[in-house]
């Protein structure tokens, strides 16, 4: 059946949801207490994973949970306790924590597995509305995440019940990689496909050109022969090196628009004449992001790489930089 419901009353719906939810969250301010502290202890203390896990809903958020964890710092992974209870259960050790979550706190899944994950000896942390609950009095610490309502109009579907859970499962989170010093090049490690992965990981010589692709000419050459370096290697530039192989300038596509603006003759002037001296340029082993912040700073779009001697070993542009995903 279908049920006609005007503007006015869906948005006085959606604003009482957030309200419930936002007091749910707002209440477990009191929760951050000595269990709380003695689940990180526990947590920050483990040999082995944090191993998490929840059925239903409660499973959705505990996988999330322990992907959070993993990201910053504790390793952990989920285990389905329906699948555990057909050989999942092989995936715990007695080096293990185990994190579960139910907020009924009598889920029949995870009530089946706590034998034998006590037999093991792994340590168990809960999370649960209901302290009184079998899984809470199993456990060696509980945490309490118990709501005053769902924010479901029908007080079924868990609503309150679950944005407590992941919110504390966060709290738990951010507290372990504090106690952890984990830093935001750890994070990196952990995701080098993201774009803060690859502003944090990757190098100048990652991704600069080098050999016979670095564009380059002697200073005794001509306009013309560095026109002809700077089409075949298509950087938009070229290095101009002394006899020793050392950094001299820069000749770029810009210089040679400015040339041709005075009517210069690129068969008869030496590169050195209109080359731009003090070039910038960089080392190999600086990370990518830096060279970006410098092309950005100096508003140019191609670098010199250059050894401690001012030697050139690797040139890149802005296009490599987009390229590597660092812009």
């Amino acid at each position: 059946m279908t049920a006609l419901i005007d503007d006015k009353e869906l948005q006085r719906i959606g604003l009482n949801v957030v309200r419930i939810e936002a007091e749910a969250v707002a209440s477990l301010v009191e929760r951050i207490d000595a269990n709380f502290v003695s689940a990180c202890r526990l947590m920050h203390d483990c040999v082995g994973r944090i191993v998490v896990t929840g059925m239903g809903k409660s499973g959705h958020i505990g996988g999330k949970i322990a992907a959070t964890l993993a990201s910053t710092g504790t390793p952990a992974f989920f285990v389905h306790p329906g699948e555990a209870s057909h050989g999942d259960l092989g995936m715990i050790t007695c080096k293990d924590v185990v994190l579960a979550l139910s907020n009924s706190g009598e889920s029949v899944e995870i009530l089946t597995i706590l034998p034998v994950i006590k037999r093991m000896g792994a340590a168990l942390i809960s999370m649960t509305g209901n302290a009184s609950s079998t899984l809470a009095r199993q456990a060696e610490v509980h945490i309490n995440i118990g709501v005053r309502e769902e924010a479901c109009t029908l007080g079924l579907a868990p609503t309150s019940s679950t944005t407590a859970a992941l919110v504390m499962g966060d709290a738990l989170a951010v507290a372990l990689l504090e106690a952890r010093g984990f830093t935001r090049e750890d994070f990196a490690l952990s995701h080098p496909g993201g774009r803060l992965g690859r502003q944090l990981l990757l190098r100048v010589s990652d991704i600069m050109h080098t050999g016979d692709k670095m564009p380059a000419v002697t200073e005794t050459q001509l306009v013309r022969e560095a026109v002809l370096q700077m089409t075949a290697k298509k950087l938009g530039m070229t290095a101009v090196l002394n006899a020793e192989a050392r950094v001299m300038g820069i000749f770029t596509d810009g210089d040679l628009r400015r040339l041709f603006e005075r009517g210069g003759d690129v068969h008869a002037i030496p590169i050195r004449d209109v080359m731009t001296p003090g070039c910038q340029r960089i080392k190999a082993d600086r990370l990518a992001a830096e060279a970006l912040r410098m092309m950005e700073a100096k508003r140019i779009n191609a670098l010199l790489v250059v050894d401690d001697e001012n030697r050139l070993i690797g040139a890149l542009n802005m296009h490599d930089l987009l390229s590597a995903g660092v812009v």
